[in-house]
């Protein structure tokens, strides 16, 4: 029998292409593939891609330039770029990286099969359609191997909100929501392989609206559905926008102790004026009293959010505005990121603000988040926390998990991956906090 061949992935970007890594390392062993963490050992590369961050086609490009010399030692080599990079450039791709043999964007990957084959038959092929037929009902089943206690399951796709910075409209196209049967399915399957956690994914979770058996489920049905899966303890959601937080998924929070009090809410600008030319479509007033509304269901809600400094227009007032609203809302974590222009959005036709202005104000607002994010680790000290245990640790004896809260947690204790139980936080470092079980 031949050895079987092996795949290798290497995955940029959000938790959607985690996601879909992992699919198409499963549509890929239904045909023999097994997964390899060392690329000089595979039969075929795939750069699974994200177009968010600044120069991402740039940065593809320069990965696929380094795999040049493996190319020319392994000539029977495949390498493949899949995701929203792969969506973006298209057969670009291949006229720029001649060593490239596929391209698929992400609504295509259950072809990626069919392609590898071609490829094998020197068949240089490029899939970035929007197809008719849905991906998921042509992936294989989860495989039946032992799983992480943490999973991460795909409920929705796309953005209807066409945010003038952002190309996930154009690369992953409208939002579409997986019917609630075959996400439920899903889940129990994961659940009967040992996962203790599920998150939920979409472009624009709280935005979910599939099929159920009588209409149309929203996203906080879902999880209250969920919620009655035996063996699934947690649920966690990402990521959202404020102008899809319904009444119903904000009562659930309050009375759903399955579903984390942790929530990404991404803002972006406390401006007004800015909001408004990134056609976000919500006002800072509306922002903040969606989050007043959210901790009156949920107290102890741990908020985060996505912040964009320097975007066109934005002025020291409209920056000071920004710093004012992160500071009512108190985060206990949050990401930032200085404005960079993508091709084909509207803001990209705009004079972007000076470099060293956007590099100040970037730095002056992770200041201020990161003085947030310390201060909710340490105001754990000394509270017990539920924490879901992941992996072993550094240290002999140590077990590292993540509290309801999602802060990473290291505990010396002989509980196996998969058990939760209450710990009583001792100390707060830079990205984890320590504890022990009490009573030990």
């Amino acid at each position: 029998m031949s050895a079987p061949k092996k795949l290798f992935i290497k995955t940029y970007g959000c938790q959607m292409n985690v996601y879909d890594s992992e699919r198409m390392a499963e549509a890929m062993g239904a045909e023999g593939y097994v997964t390899t963490e060392v690329a000089e050992d595979a039969d075929m590369v795939l750069l699974n891609t994200c177009h968010i961050r600044e120069k991402a086609a740039e940065k593809v490009y320069s990965d696929l330039g380094r795999l040049r010399p493996l190319k020319l030692a392994k000539p029977d080599l495949k390498i493949g770029v899949a995701g929203c990079v792969a969506q973006a450039e298209g057969e670009e791709i291949l006229k720029r990286m001649p060593l490239v043999d596929l391209v698929v964007g992400p609504q295509s990957y259950h072809r990626l099969p069919a392609m590898a084959k071609a490829a094998e038959a020197g068949e240089k092929t490029v899939d970035t359609d929007f197809p008719e037929e849905d991906k998921f009902d042509h992936l294989p089943e989860r495989p039946k191997a032992s799983v992480r206690p943490t999973a991460f399951l795909t409920v929705q796709e796309g953005c209807d909100k066409f945010c003038a910075f952002c190309v996930v409209p154009y690369t992953r196209g409208s939002e579409v929501s997986r019917p609630a049967d075959r996400i439920m399915s899903e889940a129990r399957g994961l659940v009967g392989k040992g996962v203790r956690e599920i998150t939920l994914l979409g472009q624009n979770v709280n935005a979910y609206h599939g099929a159920g058996p009588n209409g149309d489920w929203t996203l906080a049905r879902l999880v209250r559905e969920l919620a009655k899966v035996d063996g699934l303890e947690r649920i966690r959601y990402t990521t959202s926008h404020p102008n899809d937080m319904g009444d119903d998924l904000i009562a659930a929070h309050g009375e759903e102790p399955k579903l984390m009090p942790y929530l990404h809410l991404p803002v972006q600008s406390g401006s007004d004026r800015i909001l408004k030319a990134m056609n976000r479509k919500h006002t800072a007033e509306e922002y903040l009293g969606l989050i007043e509304r959210i901790r009156a269901a949920r107290p102890d809600m741990m908020m985060s959010g996505d912040f964009i400094v320097g975007f066109p227009g934005e002025t020291d007032a409209d920056f000071d505005a920004t710093m004012d609203l992160i500071r009512a809302v108190n985060y206990g974590m949050a990401y930032s990121f200085k404005y960079s222009a993508r091709p084909g959005t509207p803001a990209a036709e705009k004079t972007p603000v000076a470099a060293d202005i956007a590099d100040a104000r970037l730095q002056t607002l992770q200041a201020l988040i990161s003085e947030q994010q310390r201060a909710a680790q340490e105001a754990m000290v000394g509270r017990e926390v539920s924490v879901l245990f992941e992996k072993p640790g550094r240290l002999p004896g140590q077990m590292v998990g993540k509290s309801d809260y999602l802060h990473a947690v290291h505990v010396q204790t002989d509980a196996q991956p998969g058990q939760i139980a209450k710990v009583r936080i001792t100390k707060s470092a830079p990205n984890s906090l320590a504890g022990e079980i009490p009573g030990r």
